[in-house]
């Protein structure tokens, strides 16, 4: 076989098809976010950054990096190792007790990405709890995906956010079969949110688990900061609450939080974590900063939703579609791949205005779409520019006008 031509002609077709990824070379501003300085042709350009996950900008808070600065200068930069071996430091115990508070749990866990702390968790419980199903939905991420997979599971895939359809699956299983049901808050691509109270009553009747992602809402919503579920009071509710550090919080990292038990038999089985070099200690020591922070301030998040209100009454006012949403998330609908990578080429180059294009496979094709993510330190005139080179960009595009949000 012919190895390089297999991978060329593999990336030639996703070029073609309009999916193939470009990495803009990005230098972040320290103290200045949403600026950045983008690489390109042997130049720098000052951009606008409009699509990041670090919602709050928390990643350039002075307490977060004046932490992660103290660490550095006291211990070094390395953890050291796995957790087992040599790598669990004041700062991993003192941020896992902070997170534990946080979700109102008896226990947390780190571990290195959302991403993992998704795949090693649910992986863990569903490989080991004896004939347990998992009910996952169906537009859960591809790290909660893995992870179900992974442990070899029986896996029933229910509709998204259809509470008949959850039912239905629950009444088909035996009423002394272990169940799971794992699902999100806030879903990143569409930004809508999950009945999170409606599913504990079906998991209390059908006496399942339940394992609730809040990677995109914790440090967001909810008086601390603890996402969707405080916000709606029902975390004791919850078998295992799992998070991240590199969205809202602004560093890296992902966590579960749940019982001291749950923690500990995920500690002593899980591979992804037992095999992994831990989060070096400035990691974890600004990640403590950042939750302390949120946990006392509700500025940032309500600078934040303040924001994302403005930049949806302009986008309806320009007539530019986009998913209507009770989240932070704005989706702005493209429909077309080779059209979404051309807005977002034209926006970064023409306009200095960086949002990446969302296409196959991470939203269906059809649904391409410009993701974007107001922040509470983007400036009114941050805002005048996007809109304008939206809506110049649309015409030129022959796209579609509306007068009101996309339903």
């Amino acid at each position: 076989m012919d190895y390089q031509s297999f991978f060329t002609q593999q990336l030639d077709q996703l070029k073609a098809d309009g999916n193939y990824r470009v990495f803009a070379d990005l230098e972040r501003a320290k103290g200045a976010f949403p600026q950045a300085n983008w690489r390109a042709e042997g130049q720098e350009r000052p951009v606008k950054i409009w699509c990041s996950n670090d919602y709050l900008g928390m990643g350039q808070n002075p307490a977060v990096l004046a932490a992660m600065h103290d660490a550095l200068d006291s211990v070094g930069a390395g953890a050291g190792g796995t957790r087992n071996i040599s790598g669990t430091t004041h700062a991993h115990v003192q941020l896992e007790a902070e997170l534990a508070d946080l979700h109102g749990k008896e226990s947390a866990l780190l571990f290195t990405s959302g991403y993992v702390s998704n795949w090693a968790s649910l992986g863990t419980l569903a490989a080991r709890i004896p004939g347990i199903v998992v009910l996952s939905d169906a537009k859960n991420h591809a790290s909660m995906i893995e992870g179900i997979r992974h442990s070899r599971a029986e896996k029933r895939v229910w509709k998204h956010n259809d509470l008949e359809d959850l039912e239905r699956h629950l009444q088909s299983l035996p009423a002394d079969c272990p169940k799971l049901i794992a699902f999100e808050s806030v879903y990143s691509m569409d930004g809508d949110i999950a009945p999170i109270a409606a599913i504990c009553n079906l998991a209390d009747k059908y006496g399942a688990m339940t394992y609730l992602d809040e990677v995109h809402a914790v440090g967001m919503y909810g008086p601390r900061g603890g996402g969707i579920a405080e916000r709606e009071g029902v975390m004791d509710r919850i078998t295992v609450i799992e998070g991240t550090l590199g969205k809202a919080f602004g560093v890296v990292g992902g966590y579960i939080a749940a019982s001291s038990a749950l923690c500990d038999f995920v500690r002593s089985f899980a591979s992804g974590f037992i095999f992994t070099t831990a989060l070096p200690p400035a990691v974890a020591a600004g990640a403590l900063a950042s939750v302390r922070h949120l946990k006392a301030s509700g500025v940032e998040r309500a600078g934040q939703q303040d924001k994302v209100a403005q930049v949806r009454a302009k986008l309806d006012a320009a007539g530019i579609p986009h998913v209507a949403n009770p989240s932070h998330i704005i989706p702005v609908m493209v429909g077309d791949p080779v059209k979404c990578k051309y807005i977002s080429d034209l926006l970064l180059r023409d306009y200095g205005i960086y949002i990446q294009p969302i296409n196959y496979p991470t939203v269906p094709k059809g649904t391409e779409r410009l993701r974007i993510t107001p922040s509470p330190v983007h400036s009114p005139q941050d805002l005048d520019d996007l809109i304008d080179a939206l809506s110049d960009l649309w015409g030129q595009c022959q796209l579609a006008r509306v007068s009101h949000a996309a339903e």
